[in-house]
């Protein structure tokens, strides 16, 4: 029987230090980010950005695909670290 891997952290993503960490390398505000985002179609508030980085929500695919086009980083990228954990 597979045992379903659930520690991680209780957060509700495993991308969050990451999202942080390349906003903060490309010396993007929240705000910076949540209008690059909006120009691709998502609609995340610089709030949302806030909450999405302390792991209090979750990010849905499309959004993924947002931070990694507006980021320019690959999905290994911000899941590596919760990748080698599993």
């Amino acid at each position: 029987m597979s045992r379903r891997n659930t520690d991680i952290g209780g957060d509700l993503n495993i991308v969050k230090e990451r999202i942080r960490y390349y906003r903060e390398k490309n010396k993007f505000s929240y705000q910076e980010l949540s209008n690059k985002l909006m120009l691709h179609g998502i609609d995340i508030n610089k709030q949302e950005i806030y909450k999405i980085e302390k792991g209090i929500r979750t990010v849905v695919d499309y959004e993924l695909c947002g931070f990694m086009k507006v980021l320019n980083v690959s999905f290994l990228d911000l899941t590596e670290e919760f990748y080698k954990k599993i």
